[in-house]
């Protein structure tokens, strides 16, 4: 009989199905982290939501789990890397609270429309004062959707059941997948110039980060509202308060913010923001689905019935694995090569398999590929297990070609990515079947280690180069760690791939693409 750990408040019902399943299970809420030490290694199966931190210590403690699952959506609050090198299974419950996030998100796009807080608070202090608190219809009004996830595609379907016209910024949309949904696929200063409201719903990653800042809300019309219920920090607090300070935008709501609570924080001070303590996901239902979500992927999990919504999960027999388990890393690096260097939406995916590897169950490494691909504006949504289907439902499509015949490189992934406005190729493989290389970008060959920050620079080939580039960044402090250089043709265009050992500031890589010989630069970050 396996034995599961409650260590978070989880619906009764969750706990009923496991209970049904034969599992022994134990509530225990607010353990303390040496308490949860002590006691982890007499089950196989841990369950979370986001107050328990499930550290590397915690995992190290235990001797018998199998599965680490959380009852929502991020996992930020478990050590994936640690729980992997112990074999141990980490899921989520993704799509439990999409719809009650929707509704929080259009509740406040609402009250924002009409001044509903605060004309609560004014009529339950004894006023009547109807006027002052006028507010806008949202019939024919422009509403721009930050984010077309899940999250995003129920919050179009409502906005255009009210009337509202419904733009959206994605990197990752296609206009045709866009149009399918009845919204228009915009550029994200577009959207930020022509909609009366706007909402977030992004993940928090290194790229959206601040994704929406002073420049997007000095051009937001005076009449504006901005919405956020993904995650703090995707809207630069700072940014946002003196635009509401300075009236340039109407008035917002947020339900997250940068500090969980934000003690202290001067937004309290704005008398046009309508704050709430992240209630995305406070519904009865929600909790009741991720419960539910979690529990059937852990007893299928126990079961060996099937493994769902895993984050770290490859199901390969201990053979094929030791053959073809460095590729995966191979391919997520490639993925995350070309995602950092690739303008416009992905519409089309060709990974091509060379050599002996191609024999053996490759497929899978799709996930890892498109994982990488996709992950900078994806985040924690997107795992090795659903990247392909979440590349799908965005209009991708995705072909997998195997390749026996003898090339260039005896085994090799090549890659061709196509998107809007371009389409790139890439070949990668592995040096004593191990560490991995990118051996050709574009038709030109190189001998590229990937590390976690890469300057990929198309020059002239003149005299000069190399050594402008060497100048700039010792004269900024940045170490390069190694070069790879490429031309297709003598005195033609030139590849140079740079290994550095820290991230670029942007006034560095305005300074390099001031030279003329510069023809572009891409900072990619692994």
């Amino acid at each position: 009989m396996a034995k599961v750990l409650v260590s978070d408040k989880l619906s009764p019902e969750g706990v009923k199905i496991l209970q049904q399943a034969g599992f022994e299970v134990d509530c225990k809420t607010g353990l303390p982290p040496e308490e949860l030490k002590k006691i982890i290694g007499n089950y196989q199966a841990l369950v979370v939501r986001s107050e328990t931190q499930v550290t590397a210590d915690v995992i190290a403690c235990a001797k018998a789990l199998k599965v680490v699952g959380r009852a929502g959506v991020g996992v930020d609050n478990i050590d994936v890397e640690a729980a992997t090198h112990k074999g141990i299974i980490v899921m989520n419950a993704p799509g439990g609270n999409t719809i009650s996030t929707c509704e929080q998100a259009f509740a406040l796009i609402m009250a924002c429309a009409r001044n509903t807080p605060t004309a609560h608070a004014s009529t339950k202090s004894g006023k009547w004062d109807r006027s002052k608190f006028k507010g806008v219809e949202l019939y024919s009004k422009t509403l721009g959707i930050v984010g077309m996830g899940r999250i995003g595609k129920e919050i179009a379907k409502r906005a255009i059941a009210f009337g509202m016209h419904v733009v959206a910024y994605d990197p990752f949309i296609t206009q045709e997948v866009a149009e399918k949904l009845g919204v228009k696929s915009v550029a994200l200063d577009e959207l930020a110039k022509t909609c009366d409201f706007m909402t977030v719903h992004t993940p928090l990653t290194e790229e959206t980060k601040n994704l929406i800042s002073a420049k997007q809300l000095a051009t937001m019309k005076p009449s504006a509202y901005v919405i956020n219920c993904a995650r703090g920090g995707i809207i630069n607090e700072d940014d946002l308060y003196n635009a509401l300070k300075e009236k340039k935008i109407k008035g917002a709501a947020l339900d997250v913010y940068v500090d969980e609570p934000p003690t202290g924080s001067k937004l309290y001070e704005l008398d046009n923001l309508i704050m709430t303590p992240h209630l995305g996901a406070s519904t009865d239902e929600a909790q009741l689905n991720v419960a539910i979500e979690i529990a059937h992927c852990i007893v299928d999990a126990l079961t060996n019935r099937a493994i769902r919504n895993a984050v770290n999960y490859m199901q390969l027999d201990p053979e094929t694995y030791k053959v073809i388990g460095p590729y995966f890393t191979l391919a997520e690096k490639m993925g995350r090569f070309m995602g950092g260097i690739l303008e416009g939406a992905v519409k089309e995916v060709k990974l091509t398999y060379v050599g002996e590897l191609s024999t053996y169950k490759v497929d899978i490494l799709a996930g890892s590929f498109v994982k990488g691909l996709l992950v900078r504006q994806m985040g924690d949504e997107i795992n090795d297990i659903n990247a392909i289907e979440l590349a799908k439902g965005r209009g991708v499509k995705i072909e997998q070609v195997k390749v026996t015949e003898d090339q260039e490189f005896a085994n090799s992934i090549q890659a061709c990515v196509v998107t809007d406005k371009e389409t790139k190729t890439l070949e990668g493989t592995l040096f004593a079947n191990k560490d991995a290389r990118l051996v050709k970008f574009d038709g030109i060959y190189l001998e590229v280690a990937p590390t976690e920050y890469m300057l990929v620079i198309e020059n002239q080939d003149k005299p000069g180069a190399i050594g402008f580039l060497g100048t700039v960044l010792g004269k900024h402090g940045v170490n390069i760690a190694d070069m790879s250089l490429g031309r297709r043709k003598e005195k033609g265009m030139a590849l140079t791939v740079l290994n550095i050992d820290s991230a670029l500031d942007e006034k560095v890589c305005a300074e390099i693409k001031a030279n003329p010989i510069i023809v572009s630069l891409k900072v990619v970050k692994l």
